[in-house]
């Protein structure tokens, strides 16, 4: 056989079918010039019996290494396995894992075409529910080929565990380096890659998956050997002058195994969780320094503290709190400002617990941590004890404290609750008891099978509630109370179980055991089973796959475009929607308002108005006609009206029937390009760019506020002069009311708004209202770029800052201390928002344009001014133009907003000259201006 490009180097471990699996992945692949070594140590005679049988049917491609009888040790084996090797290449795989089809003939070419020592590409290991998965950073370091000549190009192969499989290595490089594995490390293959990526003068790395069928990560079994090796690495990182990729890497270790380390604890008994909490107490901050988790989020941050003290129930209490966000675990503790784990820790850095804003929850609505410390039989009853945590005296010793456990139905409304016998305050902890007896609880039958348990504490009207936290060793097994529903008795089930939840709460299972209850079962499933049930169940699925086919979107769509638009106009209707039907605000809103002013009629002509709602028509007029977006009654009103208002765009693929006037209000002034102006459209094939301009086709009238509107949007979307309605926006009018208001009166008494909000009187009101941005890149939620939380620290006494997140994102904002933040972004109407506003915070967003017609503060905080410009595009220079002055950095943002005047009496001048050339036609009196030229006009007979 002739020098083979690829040895692929198995160990044989001790599952025969394993094995199988990874050698015929080698043997199949499309690349044919691949030999494979097997390396065993003779511990298992199934598996050398199979590899013998490998060797038979392919004798010149497998080869099968004794390893010595003394040799132990997978790293012993890899490095017989690397020393026999023949290839040009090698490639180390465990038994299990397993080469995508074409894996080696895409890591020879790129190894060919960029003479690299190391090629790396994708792997996946089993994920729950026997899924493949990968770890997500791997998506940015192999979204393409490159070829890297320094580490710092892809600090990822090293600092996390990227070359632990899935790469290959130029067999003579790995010689000149001499290159093996360690045979004191157990976890040998996390050093070695890293070696290997160390010691390589080029590596390219490839987009195409590899390998996959990596083992489930052990972070519990495998924390000391995972340190020891880690610790290694750092030193030889340190050695090479590389300490800020040692620190990467011990951040990173941080990550992807401690806190997974932590999250186990759930779910681990308690004897397992006590000696991995001593195991890492007595490794973690000896090979980790702990300033690599102090950055970390604070509820990330106490658990990996938590376990390098080695304390065991406190990590389990602050994983809890990561798997369910808003949680109260510990007692907590105030010292010198500063909300800490509880009293033992307060001061330290890595138990500041202060960014949770627990101390700023009121006690309605707060959830507690609640362990249940018992749960057992107790003649012939179910005696249930626990203790609820109590944070900074948020229910004191002497309140009148009613405690209930409540039972709610899985899956349905039913709820009942029990007073339980006995509550006893501890300070910092409620201890309470109850004895039940399951069969008593008002349940109905088999129907109603699971119940979740909770605790609820009410204290002076509010309550506070508390899920039952239970572990499987306390719960236990074959507890079993009797049972009677009300329906049909113990004929229908007789049996109660307690157990724990795979989310680690106490539920109640309704069971049939004895004979009468399973007699009945039986005969339900057979009844429900046989044939003619199965065929009419099997017709009612196809029905209702019909009905689902009927009301689909492609149905419609074709139903509207051929028959709908083809009904007749039903003179004076109109159907109305803003921001594609998320709210009752914009234009829209104020068109419809004059309309309503003027009694729906417009020179003796009746208007009907109809408003679209996407999900809840809360919001919209209790007397105003409601239809739901793209329902049936919603293409009817759209097929029928005469006229057509929205400032966002109704669905693209619905024609415009000939009898109607579409008015296009349009939701805002242009800073980025938009339209055809977009690099994204420009992008687009034709087809696309053609469905496009159809939609716009569809405006009979587009509003425009000066000739800045008229050389960008217009333009942008390609529409002709003639369409144009030179005047304003009219959601603007009551801005220019309001301004005329303060001019002739003052700011004083503010708008009903603010009392609504709670805002208090004395508070300076800071709006907050970022644009668009999309989904981020990375895959994880939209992030407000202001830190919220630090404003409110330091402005919280002065100032409320309200958030307006864009109607396309989910603003999450952090707890705060009360009247200092307020999440404005489901309110309907921005115009209402702005006239309350002292201060306007934005970057890009078509706001400012509005809100400079109010004459009042506005400061743009733009951090990526630069690559936002280069990447959407821009109409004008936003530095030498804005109405306000530009941060580009949070500090600079929080300076200018602290000495505010100077900089307001500094750009008032150019604010006024900003509003006047974008808002030339907002004159106050643009919705009478709209309802008269497209209502008004002759009639349409």
């Amino acid at each position: 056989m002739n020098t083979p490009e690829f040895s692929v180097i198995v160990t044989l471990g001790s599952d025969p079918d394993a094995m199988t699996a990874t050698a015929e992945s080698a043997l199949g692949q499309s690349l044919r010039s691949v030999e494979l070594v097997l390396v065993g140590d003779r511990t298992d005679a199934d598996v050398r019996r199979t590899a013998t049988l490998l060797t038979a049917r392919h004798p010149d491609r497998v080869r099968v290494i004794d390893a010595p009888p003394e040799v132990r040790g997978p790293a012993v084996l890899r490095n017989l396995g690397l020393d026999a090797a023949h290839g040009r290449h090698v490639l180390v795989l465990d038994a299990g894992e397993r080469l995508h089809a074409h894996a080696l003939r895409n890591l020879l070419q790129a190894a060919r075409r960029t003479d690299a020592d190391l090629v790396a590409g994708r792997w996946t290991r089993l994920a729950g529910g026997g899924k493949q998965q990968g770890p997500h950073w791997q998506d940015a370091l192999h979204a393409r080929t490159r070829t890297l000549t320094d580490l710092a190009e892809a600090p990822e192969l090293v600092t996390r565990d990227a070359l632990v499989s899935g790469f290959c290595l130029r067999r003579d490089a790995m010689d000149r380096h001499a290159l093996r594995h360690a045979e004191d490390l157990s976890r040998s293959e996390v050093h070695f890659g890293v070696r290997a990526a160390l010691a390589a003068r080029r590596i390219t790395l490839v987009p195409n998956l590899i390998v996959t069928h990596r083992a489930p990560a052990d972070h519990g079994g495998d924390l000391p050997a995972l340190l020891e090796a880690s610790g290694r690495i750092g030193l030889q990182l340190a050695r090479r002058g590389l300490t800020g990729l040692r620190d990467a890497r011990d951040r990173a270790f941080v990550v992807d195994h401690l806190l997974p380390l932590a999250r186990s604890f759930l779910r681990l008994p308690r004897g397992e969780r006590a000696e991995l909490a001593a195991q890492a107490h007595a490794r973690l901050t000896a090979c980790i320094d702990p300033e690599r988790w102090l950055d970390l989020p604070p509820d990330e941050r106490i658990c990996v503290a938590l376990l390098a003290a080695g304390d065991a129930d406190g990590v389990q209490a602050a994983a809890y709190a990561l798997a369910r966000p808003g949680t109260v675990v510990s007692p907590l503790a105030e010292h010198e400002g500063r909300i800490h784990w509880n009293a033992e820790t307060a001061g330290f850095a890595s138990t500041d617990l202060t960014e949770l804003g627990h101390q700023h929850r009121p006690f309605k609505g707060l959830r507690l941590f609640n362990r249940l410390t018992r749960c057992a039989a107790e003649a012939g009853r179910l005696r249930l004890e626990g203790q609820i945590v109590l944070p900074l005296d948020k229910l004191p010793a002497a309140a009148d404290v009613k405690v209930e456990l409540e039972l709610r139905l899985r899956g349905g409304k039913r709820v009942f609750r029990l007073p339980v016998d006995e509550a006893v305050h501890h300070g910092e902890r409620l201890g309470w008891r109850l004895r039940v007896d399951p069969a008593l609880l008002p349940v109905r039958g088999m129907s109603e099978r699971i119940w979740d348990t909770r605790i609820v504490l009410t204290a002076g009207g509010d309550s506070a509630l508390a899920e039952v936290f239970a572990e499987r060793e306390v719960v236990g097994k074959g507890s079993r109370f009797p049972a009677r529903p009300r329906l049909a008795g113990r004929l229908s089930a007789d049996t109660w179980l307690p157990y724990a939840t795979a989310g680690n709460h106490l539920a109640f299972e309704l069971q049939a055991c004895r004979r009468p209850a399973r007699t009945l079962r039986r005969l339900t499933t057979y009844v429900t089973h046989f044939r003619p049930t199965r065929k009419a169940r099997q017709l009612l699925k196809t029905l209702r796959k019909k009905r689902d086919r009927l009301h689909s979107g492609s149905v419609k769509t074709r139903v509207y475009n051929r028959l709908l638009v083809k009904l007749p106009v039903r003179r004076g209707s109109a159907v109305f929607e803003a921001h594609m039907g998320k709210a009752y605000g914009d234009s829209p809103r104020a068109v419809h308002e004059e309309l309503r002013a003027r009694g729906h009629r417009v020179d003796r002509r009746k208007v009907r108005p109809t408003w679209s709602y996407a999900s809840s028509p809360t919001g919209f007029p209790d007397d105003a006609k409601l239809v739901r977006r793209w329902s049936w009654r919603y293409l009817w009103a759209l097929a029928r009206a005469e006229f057509w208002v929205d400032n966002q765009g109704f669905p693209h693929a619905l024609a415009k029937p000939d009898h109607t006037t579409y008015l296009q209000t349009w939701h805002g002034s242009a800073y980025k390009r938009m339209g055809f102006d977009e690099t994204r459209v420009r992008m687009q094939n034709t087809p696309q760019r053609d469905k496009l301009q159809r939609a716009v086709d569809r405006f009979d009238h587009f509003l425009v506020r000066s000739e800045h509107d008229v050389r960008t949007l217009a333009e942008a979307y390609r529409l002709p002069r003639e369409k144009l309605l030179p005047v304003g926006y009219p959601r603007n009018d009551r801005l220019v009311a309001a301004r005329a208001h303060d001019e002739r009166e003052g700011r004083f008494p503010r708008p009903p708004l603010a009392a609504r909000l709670g805002i208090p009187d004395h508070k300076k009101t800071v709006l907050y209202a970022p644009t668009f941005r999309g989904a981020p890149k990375d895959g994880r939620r939209h992030q407000l770029l202001l830190d919220v939380r630090r404003f409110t620290e330091e402005f919280g006494d002065e100032c409320a800052l309200l958030v307006r997140a864009h109607y396309m994102e989910r603003a999450e904002l952090p707890v705060c201390a009360p009247g200092t933040l307020f999440d404005v972004s489901d309110h309907h109407d921005v115009s209402e928002l702005l006239c309350l506003a002292d201060v306007l915070v934005t970057d890009y967003s078509s706001i400012m344009f509005d809100y400079a017609l109010l004459d009042r503060p506005i400061v743009l905080f733009a951090p990526d001014l630069d690559a936002y410009a280069a990447e959407r595009g821009s109409y004008f220079d936003l530095r030498e133009r804005a109405p306000g002055p530009v941060a580009e950095t949070e500090d600079e943002l929080l300076r200018t907003l602290a000495d505010l005047k100077p900089a307001d009496a500094e750009h008032a001048e150019r604010r006024r000259e900003f509003a006047a050339e974008f808002g030339t036609h907002d004159d106050g009196g643009s919705a009478r201006a709209v309802v008269d030229a497209l209502f008004g006009r002759r009639d349409r007979a």
